[in-house]
C-alpha cells in the first residue's frame, strides 16, 4: 500500500465511524420520537438512516480498495468518531437539534478527506468525501428548518 493512500484510508475510517455512529443515532430516534412533529419526524429520520446505511457500505468499500482494513466494532467506532452515541431520552426539539449538529460534523470530516485526497491526487476518495459533503449539509439544513432555524 502507498503511504498516501493509508492517510487517505484512516481518515476515511473517522469519516465511516462518525456516519455509522449518526446512522445508529437517527435510527433510534426514528423508533422513538413523540409529539405534535412525529409523524413528519419518523419519516425524515427514516430516509436519512436509510441514505447512512448506503453510505457506510460505500465508505468501507473505499477503505478496502486503498488497501486498508475498515472499521466495524462499536469498539473501533467509539475511539475514532468526534459524533458521540445518543444518551437518556431527548425531546424531539433536542433531536433536531443534535443530529444537526452531528451532520455538520460528519461534512466537516468529509471535507478533510476531500482536502487530503486532492492532496494526493486520489479521486475516488475526494468523489466520495464531496458527495458526502453535499448530502450532510442538506440534511443540516432540513433538520435546522424544523426548528425554524
Amino acid at each position: 500500500m502507498i503511504e498516501h493512500s493509508k492517510e487517505v484510508a484512516d481518515e476515511l475510517s473517522k469519516l465511516l465511524a462518525e456516519s455509522y455512529t449518526l446512522y445508529l443515532k437517527t435510527h433510534n430516534y426514528h423508533w422513538n420520537v413523540t409529539g405534535p412533529m412525529f409523524h413528519s419526524l419518523h419519516l425524515l429520520f427514516e430516509e436519512q438512516y436509510t441514505e447512512l446505511a448506503t453510505a457506510v457500505d460505500t465508505i468501507a468499500e473505499r477503505i478496502r480498495a486503498l488497501g486498508s482494513k475498515a472499521p466495524g466494532s462499536y469498539a473501533a467506532f467509539a475511539k475514532l468518531s468526534t459524533v458521540k452515541d445518543a444518551e437518556g431520552d431527548p425531546d424531539a426539539t433536542e433531536m433536531l437539534k443534535t443530529l444537526t449538529a452531528d451532520h455538520r460534523t460528519v461534512a466537516e470530516r468529509a471535507n478533510k478527506v476531500l482536502k487530503l485526497a486532492g492532496q494526493h491526487e486520489d479521486e475516488g476518495s475526494a468523489a466520495i468525501a464531496s458527495d458526502r459533503i453535499e448530502l450532510h449539509e442538506k440534511a443540516a439544513w432540513m433538520l435546522s428548518a424544523h426548528l425554524g432555524d
